[in-house]
């Protein structure tokens, strides 16, 4: 694995808000501390020396959403300064934000490794998002998805929602032809469409797309052990 050498200097604005923070609560000691402070503190510890390669094992767990920014922005800001960033985390959208590299790791075994866009990509053509007037028609709306799109349809937790993964060639369809004929199939059944959207899928849709687990009932906390492998300027690989 190449390894980029890390600068010297201060990392910026998002270390020094970090430390501030900390400094203020300097005086009592760390046993009185709330466990998102408690995560403040060791991840201060860990960034106190400077390293060419830094392993972080789920650095915002547990934090606020504020501190979740703070340390997302102190990971980029040690990555452009040239270190190699590895971190494990159980939130793919993080793992979106921040990553060149991704490996995802399903117990224990690396299953799939790439850029965000390839892994989204390795998915099928698109995801396609509908949500329907009545949420009465979700059950034939799902079957009559089913049967044309020859794929697993889902529904999620709003009543009126499905999506639904697009093969990635469907007789010399492209993928809007493919959410055109879906919308127009269900027209004609009867079925009325408040909404429609074609996009790419989350990486969490990924992840249960490349283990086969369902998205119905289901979370990503549920969806089974999984881990992203996340640097900047190296190549990376993640370990559970």
């Amino acid at each position: 694995m190449s390894v980029a050498q890390a600068k010297p200097e201060p990392v910026g604005r998002g270390q020094s808000s970090w430390r501030s923070g900390l400094a203020i609560e300097a005086a009592r000691q760390a046993r009185t501390y709330s466990g998102g402070m408690r995560r403040r503190l060791d991840l201060a510890a860990s960034l106190i020396a400077r390293a060419e390669v830094y392993f972080l094992d789920e650095p915002t767990t547990g934090l606020d959403p504020a501190s979740r920014a703070q340390v997302h922005q102190i990971i980029r800001s040690l990555a452009a300064a040239g270190a190699t960033m590895l971190l494990t985390t159980q939130y793919l959208e993080e793992a979106d934000q921040l990553a060149s590299r991704i490996a995802v790791i399903d117990h224990g075994t690396v299953i799939a490794e790439g850029t965000p866009g390839q892994l989204k990509a390795s998915a099928g053509a698109g995801i396609l998002r509908i949500r329907l007037a009545d949420p009465a028609q979700r059950p034939s709306a799902r079957r009559t998805l089913a049967g044309l799109l020859s794929e697993p349809v889902q529904e999620g937790a709003d009543p009126v929602l499905l999506t639904a993964m697009l093969p990635a060639a469907r007789s010399g369809q492209s993928p809007s032809e493919q959410a055109a004929a879906a919308v127009t199939e269900l027209g004609r059944a009867g079925i009325a469409v408040g909404e429609f959207a074609l996009g790419q899928p989350s990486l969490d849709e990924v992840f249960l797309a490349l283990t086969g687990q369902p998205t119905s009932g289901s979370t990503p906390a549920a969806a089974g052990p999984r881990t992203a492998a996340v640097g900047s300027p190296a190549t990376t690989r993640g370990s559970s």
